[in-house]
């Protein structure tokens, strides 16, 4: 059973910590977007983090998305896709959300363009960077980004809109910065280069967000300080 009055205070706490967070870098804190992770958690868990003021819900696998958002896609949350996706589930994610946060090929960019152009949408992506070179994630090498971009940049039906990445993982926020801060500095790059709008930056997660923010993100992912830790 789900309880959105916990629900609710663990929404406005974190609220509130993102809020000091942009504040403490001189940030406005409207320039950063919370995204309720829903991994895992049922129908009725999205449906009480939604009406406690999430506006955008997060979701990993297709399948388990698709059951929440045939449920819940008429209330006022936007959904964005923030898991590893394949290209034959393309058409599902393009129905469905309003950012794909996981774009690291261009056949996958290709097969979005194809399936958003037969719904007439201009689909949002991110690209997925794996900002720390690890065998176990997904994302196109820094080294890669820009030019995959560059290759994307022409399709009519995505729109590239940032970056996103998850650093290794630390128990100290502090030493996940670097990664962060490189991450900030390739979009910037790409801003420079390349006619792409390319403004969010996806990182940050329940751990770090903090410091996600103080080195520039736009868009944070956080499940467990909302909903409790996973069964």
């Amino acid at each position: 059973m789900v309880d959105l009055v916990s629900v609710q205070q663990n929404l406005s706490m974190l609220q509130g910590r993102i809020a000091r967070a942009a504040a403490a870098c001189g940030r406005d804190a409207t320039a950063v977007r919370l995204v309720t992770v829903a991994k895992t958690q049922g129908v009725e868990a999205v449906r009480a983090a939604i009406q406690a003021g999430s506006l955008i819900v997060g979701e990993n696998y297709i399948q388990e998305a698709r059951d929440k958002f045939d449920a819940l896609g008429s209330l006022p949350a936007q959904w964005h896709f923030i898991g590893h996706l394949q290209t034959n589930k393309a058409k599902y994610a393009v129905r469905m959300f309003d950012l794909i946060h996981t774009v690291d090929s261009e056949k996958l960019a290709a097969e979005l363009d194809k399936q958003a152009r037969k719904t007439g949408k201009v689909q949002n992506i991110l690209v997925q960077v794996n900002i720390g070179a690890e065998t176990t994630k997904s994302g196109v090498a820094p080294d890669q980004a820009i030019d995959l971009i560059r290759r994307i940049a022409g399709y009519e039906n995505i729109c590239v809109q940032g970056l996103m990445a998850m650093p290794p993982f630390f128990d100290a926020p502090e030493r996940a910065r670097p990664f962060f801060s490189a991450l900030r500095k390739l979009r910037d790059r790409i801003q420079e280069e390349i006619p792409v709008p390319a403004q969010e930056l996806s990182m940050g997660m329940s751990g770090d967000f903090e410091v996600a923010i103080e080195e520039g993100a736009t868009l944070v992912r956080i499940g467990t300080a909302i909903f409790g830790a996973r069964s």
